[in-house]
């Protein structure tokens, strides 16, 4: 039997969900508090409801992706709200929710407790990697809390949407497991904005850096995939400003409720929460490396340069049909030729070498916050590497951790290349501990 599936939230994690899912087969009828959305829905093949209410009737699977928790709440018990849906009693239907949105998991739990008594089983299942390398390309995987039958049950449209699935315990770990990664990626697009300005500022070329970084121990899914929207000024279209200051009061409010310290990642809200307030909620969530411009007076746009990815300043970018697929699975877009750029660089010293490793360590260290947050979660270990490795905060730290090392002579130079710029990251990295992490050299 072919399920029959409502969907509301046709945005820019949303469309591509619901493409999957008509493609596979799948019945799908879909509601936006956007009305404007409809003629693409119709477009694509699906059927349009008015209210969340109707597209809630006669379903088998509710599926909700939403930005913010207020939203998801007044979508499933606001006015004409999903749970409002008629219920066939003839019909011997059990509907599972799935919300994949990244919300606050007390939320969830308290729609979950309204839900049950209509027959109604409640998933949380936020999605890992932002749109341009997660939802299409179809590296997402979902991390799912909740009833593992309602989970069994529901299998095959988390499969139609994205890669990889893992069900991580009851209500509440998944939402856990995601901000846990989301923390990963947001410290790291903190301190890569920084250390671009400090490379501009020593003169180096930032999209020579860019092509030089993706290939060494400094890489992660920010340079890697980041970058171009920063150097071409666009900010990144796929996010939004306000998820990235909800995303982060969330992950430090589990912070304290688990009594983990997370010193970078509470430095990282605050300048999320500070961005917030100097722009617009619905800015492109990079606007937090804006308000670093602006500190400090410079621009890391380069005059001509566009983005590989319709994300960016080129928003008819098309991506080529050919993909890079990596040891572990993790599959992008092939850039174009004209994207390369010769690794040879007569700034290709000591100073772009600190800068690389400068990111490594800040990959490392912030690792080591996430891993201490997971654990407190009570997480398996290989469930919390695995979720790790296949989000937005993969690093090449995190691939090779078992035999990461800092270059601790290379460290030394930062101090004296921040110079009086304002880097807050930056400066709060604790360069002595890289001492404990060398190698102790046996005497001859």
């Amino acid at each position: 039997m072919t399920l029959s599936i409502g969907f509301i939230g046709a945005g820019n994690m949303g469309r591509p969900f619901i493409r999957a899912l008509l493609e596979t087969g799948f019945r799908v009828t879909v509601h936006d508090y956007d009305p404007g959305c409809e003629r693409w829905v119709r477009g694509q093949g699906a059927q349009w409801a008015a209210t969340p209410a109707a597209a809630a009737q006669d379903i088998d699977v509710l599926i909700t992706c939403l930005p913010l928790p207020e939203q998801v709440r007044e979508t499933m018990i606001g006015r004409n709200g999903a749970l409002a849906a008629p219920v066939d009693d003839d019909v011997d239907r059990e509907v599972v929710w799935i919300d994949t949105s990244t919300t606050d998991y007390h939320n969830t739990l308290d729609i979950a407790r309204m839900a049950a008594p209509l027959g109604v089983m409640s998933l949380e299942a936020p999605v890992s990697n932002l749109s341009h390398m997660g939802v299409d390309f179809n590296n997402v995987c979902f991390y799912v809390g909740g009833e593992k039958k309602a989970y069994d049950k529901v299998r095959g449209v988390l499969d139609a949407m994205g890669q990889y699935s893992f069900h991580v315990g009851a209500i509440g770990q998944g939402q856990s497991v995601k901000l846990l990664t989301n923390l990963l990626f947001y410290c790291a697009t903190l301190a890569w904005g920084e250390l671009l300005l400090v490379a501009q500022n020593q003169g180096l070329d930032l999209r020579w850096l860019w092509n030089v970084a993706k290939t060494s121990r400094a890489n992660c899914f920010v340079v890697d995939q980041v970058t171009p929207m920063l150097l071409d000024g666009s900010y990144d279209h796929s996010c939004t400003l306000e998820i990235t200051v909800k995303d982060m009061a969330l992950t430090v409010a589990l912070a304290d409720e688990l009594g983990v310290d997370l010193p970078l990642g509470r430095l990282t809200e605050a300048r999320y929460r500070q961005a917030g307030g100097l722009y617009p909620a619905r800015a492109n969530h990079l606007k937090v490396v804006a308000m670093m411009e602006a500190e400090n007076q410079r621009r890391l746009l380069i005059e001509g340069f566009t983005a590989p990815s319709p994300y960016g300043a080129d928003r008819n970018y098309r991506h080529p049909d050919t993909f890079d697929v990596d040891a572990r699975g993790r599959r992008k877009p092939s850039l174009p030729e004209r994207f390369g750029y010769p690794l040879s660089h007569p700034a290709c010293g000591r100073y772009a070498q600190c800068l690389l490793e400068v990111m490594a360590w800040t990959n490392h260290a912030i690792l080591q916050e996430a891993l201490q947050l997971g654990r407190a979660m009570g997480l398996e270990p290989s469930l919390l590497d695995q979720v790790v490795s296949r989000s937005c905060g993969a690093s090449w730290v995190d691939d090779h951790r078992d035999r990461y090392v800092p270059h601790g002579a290379v460290l030394q130079d930062l101090p004296r290349l921040m110079e009086s710029l304002h880097l807050p990251i930056l400066r709060a990295l604790d360069l002595d501990a890289v001492v404990a992490c060398q190698p102790v050299r046996q005497a001859s």
